[in-house]
This record gives structure tokens, sequence and C-alpha cells, in this order.
């Protein structure tokens, strides 16, 4: 079963801005705090930004201020605006589910969605 599918990546230049769409299959997004997240070759996976049910963000520290993460409840869909995107953004990017305390309980990953910064 698709659970996940991430769409919006494509390349631009620094400065400019991408918006990120994932459609979340229906029961998945009811329940779960969602989360984007990111990889980049040689390097781990790593959380991009999280949004609760309730609407509560978060943010890792580098992403502040440039990303925005949002649910559109109509859609099931998660979306996340990059603005003054830097070359180090360049990665693929997914969402899966966020789980605030405790481990995580992933679902299976998507293609994700590559994004690349490069002038």
């Amino acid at each position: 079963q698709v659970h996940f599918v991430e769409s919006g990546g494509g390349l631009v230049q620094p400065g400019g801005s991408l918006r990120l769409s994932c459609a979340v299959s229906g029961y998945i997004y009811s329940i779960f705090a969602m989360g984007w997240y990111r990889q980049s070759p040689g390097n781990q996976r790593e959380l991009v930004a999280a949004i609760m049910i309730g609407g509560k963000t978060k943010y890792v520290d580098s992403m502040k201020g440039r990303f925005t993460i949002s649910r559109d409840n109509a859609k099931n869909t998660i979306e996340l605006q990059m603005n003054s995107l830097k070359p180090e953004d360049t990665a693929v990017y997914y969402c899966n589910t966020f789980v605030e305390a405790g481990p995580p309980k992933f679902g299976p990953w998507g293609q994700g969605t590559q994004v690349t910064v490069s002038s």
C-alpha cells in the first residue's frame, strides 16, 4: 500500500523558492503527526520540519524562518514552503510520520522528491 507521495521538487537557483507537497493516505493523516525529512548523498536522513495534528509546528534550527510546514485537511496533504534556498538544501525530500516523544513509527518511505539548489 502507498502511504506517501511527494511532489514539487526541482532545480532552483540559490535564494529561490519551492513548494513541496505530500499526499498522505487518509487513515495515517488523521492519526499521526507528520514530518518532512531530507537526505543528501553520504548523509543520514534528517528531520526538516514537523506538524502535529493540532497544527503545532517544529523546525530544525537551520530551517527556521526559511521553511514553513502546513497541513491541508481537505486534501490530506502536507506542504513545505521553502524560501531563501541554499545549495546545502540540495537533497531528496520525503514525508513520513513524526513522533514527538518516543521512538519513530515510520511508514514505508515514498520515492521522495529531488530538490537541487544550484546556479
